[in-house]
Parts: C-alpha cells; structure tokens; sequence
C-alpha cells in the first residue's frame, strides 16, 4: 500500500504544479542540429589550435539551439537569425567595457533597460533583448580573445552555424510545415467535435483549437506579407484554414444542444486533415448523415464547404479573406513595435525592474569579491524574462535546476581530461537541451548548466573550482531577483488579471452588438472580432496558469477566479452558437433583447475593474424563454454570479 503524506507535511498546490514535468514530444531533428552544432565548433577550435576560439562559437550555437523552435523554414530565419544579430551587439558592447568599473556597471543597467523594452513586442523581440543582455553580461564579465570584433564573430557564427543546419532540408520539404500545421488544426477541430457532449473535455479541446488556430494564422500570414496573390500554395492553405472556421463556429451550437455527433462527422474531418497534409486534390468521399436540427445543419453546411475547398486545385486569391486581417509590411510593423514600447507603462515598467536587478547585481559584485561574478547578472537575465513565466517559479526551478545541472557537471569536469575528450562530452550533453527544454525551465536550467560550465571550463582552465562560485552566484541572482525583481514590484492582482479580463469582457459586449445588434458587421468582421477575442482569453488563460505556481495569495486568487474566465469563454461560445443557429432557421432575437445582454456584460466589466476579490450574489437576467439568446443569458447571469464586486 502506497504511503501518504501526513496532513501538515502534504506540499503546497503551487510547489506542485513548479515541480509537475510538462508532457512534450521530443524533437528529433533538433536533437541532432544540437549535436553537430555544439561540437562541431570545439572540434575545429581544437584542430587549429585555438580551443577558445571553438568555445565562443559553440556559446553563439547554444543560442541559437535555444532559439531553434520552430517548425516553418521562413521562421527558423527569423528565430535564430534576429537574435544572433543583437547578441552580437551585446558582446561587443560588454568587451568594450570589461574592466572599466563603474562605467561597466552602468552600461550594464542601461542595456537591462533596453533589453527589459524590446522583450515586451514579441517572441522573436524577446528573445532577442535575452541575448542582448546576456551577451553583453559575458562579454563584460570575461576576457574576450583577440581583438573587440573577433568575440562578436565567432559567437554569430556558432548561430548562424545551426540555423544552416536547420535549413539544409529546406529545398526539399518547403512548405510542408505549413502544411502540417494547418492539417494539425483540422485534426483539433475533428477531436473538439467528438467531445461537444462532455463539457470538461469539451473546453479543453476548445482551447487547443484556439491555439492551433492562432499558430497556423500566423504562420501562414506572416508568409503571405511577402506572398500575397504570388504563391498558390499559400494562397490554397489560407483558403483551407478559413474554411474550417465555420466549423468552429458551429461547434458551440453542438455542445450547447446537449447532444453528440454522429462519428462520421469528426472522421470526416479528419479524412480532409489527411488530404490537406498530403496536398490531394479531389473528390473527398466524405459520406456524412443527413441533418436534421438547425444545429445539425450547421455542422454539415460548414463541412461541406470545407471538403469543397480541400479539394479544389486551384484557389482565386482575389476571393481570400484574411480572416484575423493581413499583417502590414515589416517596416510598417517594425515602427509601430517601436513606438508602442516607447509609450507603453508595460515595457518601460519590466525595463527598469530588470534595470534595478542588473543594476544591483553588478554594484555588489564590484563591492563584494565574487569569483566569475557574471554568474549572478546571467541568472537575473534568465529568471526575470516576462514572458518566460512567473518570476517566483523561474526563482525556484533555476536554484533546483542549477543544482542538478551542477552534479552532472561535477562529473564531467573532475574526469574528463581537457582536449580532444570535450568533442565527445559535448555530443551526449549538447542533445539533452532541446530535447529536455520542452518540459519545463527546471529541466532547461538542468541540462544548460554542464554545456555553460564545460565551455567556461575551455576558456579558463579552472575544473571544479568552477562549481561551487557556479551554485552561489546562481543563488545570489535568484535571490536578487525575488527581492528587487519580484517581491519590490507587487504588480496588484487588478493589473495583472483583472483589466485584462474586464477588457475582453467589454469586447465581448461588443462581439454581441456586432452579432445582433442594430449595426451588426459582416461575417468577416465578426470572425476577426472573435479570433481576437478567443486569442486575448488563451493569453489570460495562460496568465492564470502561471500566477497558480506562485505562493499565496497570488496562487489562491488566481483559483479563485479560475472560474471566471471559463465563464467568459463559454459566453463567447453562446454568442456564436446563437449566430449560427439564426443563420440556420432559428427566429433572430429582439433588439431589447440584445441590449440588455451587452449592457450586462459592460456592467461585469466595470465591476471586474474594481473587483480584488470575489463573493457569490443572486444575479436574474430574464427574457424570451425560447429565444436563442436564452443560453447566452444563462452564462452571463453565471459570471455575474461568480465575478460580482464588493
């Protein structure tokens, strides 16, 4: 019989969920490219005689193995590419200043700063302020062989060494990413329609068709900036993921009625996910049963039109709407990122948390002996990335992470002879990042630690000496960034969540008017109005997640209205549904009736932005039993119940 823990010795909820290892596929290739990446660059260094030189190269291909995360070849450009030219940039400016004292530390703060900025625009920006500011942490912080270009170079190279290796097989299978990743949308459209009678898995399958969606959205549009009316294939995957939209949209309907579908219908879909990941064109055979309610209906004029546009061989890209609205061009957006950081509280707010860390990282090692002391500014720069996780967990998972990291790394350094045994070493450790990243920053942190450790190892010569200053100076920055970075910026529950939950519930308001009201928007309209809206919710979602591995009372607020956004979805959800079935048969609702609906929500929405915590009320919205707002109603009556304000 299993033991259990005593009552007072049962771990918290939140250390938990920190600790619960994330269930991901292993990326295979990406393994491999971390191999030859990583290694190879020792090896030549090795072969030349310049061992150190091998060693900065293979630091820039860790960089670029981080980054080696997509699946699209177009993007792996961006991803590695973008930030190998910032972490150039850092590593000259911190070689510029290395051994200058004050100057340095106050170079260092004002990089934080700009770094901190840039990683609020995006994932590719984010990334990019991480090597900025990591780079020039090093740079600052280690004698830089040769001359100030020469570091620089050799670190772009390591990058640009594994981007290479990412596209090697581009010429061969471009375009079967998009692909992929449009026939995966299908297949989560297919699993959504097989649960639309079991509520719990209904809403998790929902919220894998939202992200599905906005990573294929995406990824084809960013293509389609340069290819717009060019590329016919692009132009035929856009017209396929629009299809299914109406798919989608047809889903809520199902599961509000309560009851299944026939399992023809999500094999039919997918049967096309099959036909759009091969490229088939041609009759689908879809053998689908005959509709008999307006929701029915819904679901089979939808797939029809899906199945028609699979399998049509060419596709008018004059007739193609961008349903969440084509992206403008690079330029356009680059100066619009540019000015939305330079006006946003958000970005100038992270910059000058991470500013303060750095800051005081860098003036108490120049106070305070510190062996390799840009140990402590590299685990500030890691653990305080926003968009990374909650800094809390980051804290915690790196301290844990460092120390696991460090026993592997124990064995390396004391029995691995220096030389020609490093090439070796590198080709085990080197695959574990990738390979070991996708389950969780703990195990990231575990696997980084011996690569960063056996490469320092090559440019110092210290062996095991390195890993006790290793663990204290990870320490030292753990702790640095829980005070200065976390504990000293107590961000209000209201801030965090509660506006930007309060603010799609307004949209949603909106949604409804658009749908129903007097001045309803096309269908185009309406379907960026609720792409946007499932996207900020899926982004609120996530907020939610990482605010539970955090201590109370942060962790028991974000249970507390776990509920809550749940309740937003699934009015959302009610809105389509009753869109759908008045355009399927069913009487459309009164204007009152709409009304009342959207003033409700703006009432949850200004009370949400007043609301620290929240206490259960009566709530009573009436009208029209049979109306097909009735369910939409219901739910708004429910998350008003939930969400009423003090």
């Amino acid at each position: 019989m299993p033991r259990e823990f005593p009552v007072g010795l049962t771990p918290p909820d939140w250390l938990v969920r920190n600790l619960q290892p994330q269930v991901a596929p292993v990326n295979r290739a990406a393994v491999g490219r971390a191999a030859v990446g990583m290694a190879l660059p020792l090896a030549v260094g090795l072969a030349v005689g310049e061992p150190e030189y091998g060693a900065l190269a293979s630091m820039g291909a860790l960089s670029g193995v981080i980054g080696d995360t997509a699946d699209a070849y177009r993007m792996r450009i961006l991803n590695i590419a973008v930030p190998q030219l910032f972490g150039a940039v850092g590593i000259a400016v911190g070689s510029l200043v290395f051994g200058h004292g004050w100057v340095a530390v106050a170079v260092l703060t004002a990089v934080a700063l700009v770094s901190g900025m840039i990683s609020t625009i995006g994932a590719v920006a984010s990334v990019s302020g991480l090597l900025l500011l990591l780079n020039a942490v090093v740079g600052a912080g280690l004698p830089m062989p040769g001359e100030w270009w020469l570091a620089p170079l050799l670190v772009s190279g390591g990058g640009l060494l594994v981007l290479l290796l990412a596209l090697l097989a581009w010429p061969l299978r471009g375009g079967v990413p998009e692909r992929a990743a449009v026939a995966d949308t299908y297949r989560t459209v297919a699993d959504l329609l097989a649960v639309t009678d079991r509520p719990e898995a209904y809403d998790e399958a929902r919220h894998t068709v939202t992200q599905s969606l906005n990573q294929s959205y995406d990824l084809i549009l960013a293509r389609r900036t340069r290819h717009h009316g060019r590329s016919p294939e692009l132009t035929r995957l856009l017209a396929q993921l629009n299809a299914v939209i109406p798919v989608v949209e047809a889903a809520p309907a199902v599961h509000l009625s309560g009851r299944p579908l026939p399992p023809e219908i999500p094999e039919g879909v997918r049967h096309l996910a099959q036909a759009v990941e091969t490229g088939y064109t041609g009759p689908t055979g879809l053998k689908l049963p005959t509709p008999t309610t307006e929701t029915t209906r819904a679901v089979d004029h939808a797939l029809r039109h899906a199945a028609d546009v699979v399998a049509a061989p060419d596709v008018d890209p004059r007739g193609i709407d961008d349903r969440l609205g084509r992206p403008a061009a690079l330029g356009i957006r680059a100066a619009r990122a540019a000015r939305n950081v330079a006006l946003s509280a958000a970005s100038w707010r992270y910059g000058l948390r991470l500013a303060l860390c750095i800051g005081v990282a860098q003036v108490l090692v120049s106070i305070v002996a510190v062996p390799r002391s840009y140990w402590v500014a590299l685990t500030i720069t890691f653990v305080m990335k926003p968009d990374f996780g909650s800094v809390f967990s980051r804290a915690l998972l790196r301290a844990l992470g460092t120390v696991a990291g460090l026993v592997v790394a124990a064995a390396v350094l004391s029995q691995v002879p220096r030389g020609w045994w490093d090439v070796p070493v590198m080709l085990l450790l080197a695959p574990l990042i990738p390979a070991l990243t996708p389950r969780g920053y703990g195990y990231q942190t575990a696997a980084i630690t011996p690569v960063i450790l056996l490469l320092s190892d090559v440019l110092n010569h210290e062996g095991t000496d390195l890993l006790l200053p290793r663990l204290l100076d990870s320490l030292m920055g753990c702790g640095i960034a829980l005070v200065a970075g976390y504990l000293l910026w107590p961000e209000s529950w209201r801030t965090r969540v509660g506006d930007r939950l309060a603010d799609a519930v307004a949209d949603t308001a909106r949604y409804v008017e658009g749908a129903f009201g007097a001045e309803a928007v096309d269908p185009p309209a309406r379907a960026r109005m609720r792409r946007r809206l499932y996207r900020d919710l899926s982004v609120i979602r996530t907020e939610f997640q990482r605010a539970l591995t955090e201590p109370p009372p942060t962790g028991r607020r974000a249970a507390a209205w776990w509920p809550l956004v749940v309740a937003v979805e699934r009015i959302v959800d009610a809105t389509t549904a009753a869109r759908v079935r008045v355009k399927h048969g069913a009487p459309p609702p009164s204007q009152a009736e709409t009304v009342q609906v959207a003033r409700q929500l703006r009432e949850l929405s200004e009370g949400l932005r007043e609301a620290d915590v929240l206490y259960e009320v009566r709530t009573d919205l009436t009208g029209p039993s049979g109306s097909v707002l009735e369910p939409l109603r219901q739910e708004v009556a429910a998350a008003r119940a939930i969400a009423s304000p003090r």
